[in-house]
């Protein structure tokens, strides 16, 4: 059994339709432990209360098994200031899926999100990390290769028109990230 700590973005309000949901159904559905959470004030998160929860959440993850992190969005930024924190517990995570983080281009005029802004990329990960965006994402226009990938040496998959890999984008269903979850070498695709 594979434990699973799935993590939604900003204004997320976990929709039935969203592809993190799909994603945590069909996952439990298997018979993995899944966690997926309301974080505390989607609409105006702050900074710590997320780090806390964080860590809070892979604290309660199964001892046994491999452990799994999905963020997306502002959840994929809160991953980096975990790491770049050091907060306890990273380490026990087998592997990381940042999906579609933001740029600090888009999130500094953002009062409600702007400490959220990624901080110093001058760290390492304690564990196998790989990036998956759209290379039209409107919340990070710079391309998420360019702004992230390439400056911590992760493994980046751009995805052709997929936007912001989210529900204004078709993103419900989206059989290439259960297959990642599944075979951390399978290659992650735009949703067909």
């Amino acid at each position: 059994m594979t434990a699973y700590l799935i993590l939604h973005g900003w204004q997320n309000h976990r929709p039935e339709d969203h592809w993190q949901h799909w994603l945590a159904d069909r996952l439990a559905e298997l018979g993995h432990h899944v966690t997926y959470p309301q974080l505390p004030d989607p609409d105006d998160p702050d900074l710590d209360t997320w780090l806390a929860e964080l860590t809070r959440h892979l604290g309660a993850l199964p001892g046994s098994g491999d452990r799994v992190v999905l963020a997306h969005s502002a959840s994929a930024l809160l991953w980096l200031h975990a790491v770049a924190r050091r907060l306890p517990g990273l380490g026990d995570v087998d592997r990381v899926l940042l999906v579609a983080p933001p740029s600090a281009s888009v999130l500094a005029p953002l009062p409600e999100v702007a400490e959220f802004a990624a901080p110093a990329l001058d760290f390492t990960f304690p564990g196998p990390t790989r990036l998956v965006a759209g290379d039209d994402d409107p919340y990070c226009p710079e391309g998420a290769r360019v702004e992230f990938g390439d400056p911590l040496g992760i493994p980046t998959d751009v995805l052709p028109g997929a936007a912001h890999l989210d529900l204004d984008a078709g993103y419900g269903s989206w059989p290439a990230v259960l297959d990642w979850c599944l075979d951390p070498d399978a290659k992650i695709t735009p949703r067909p």
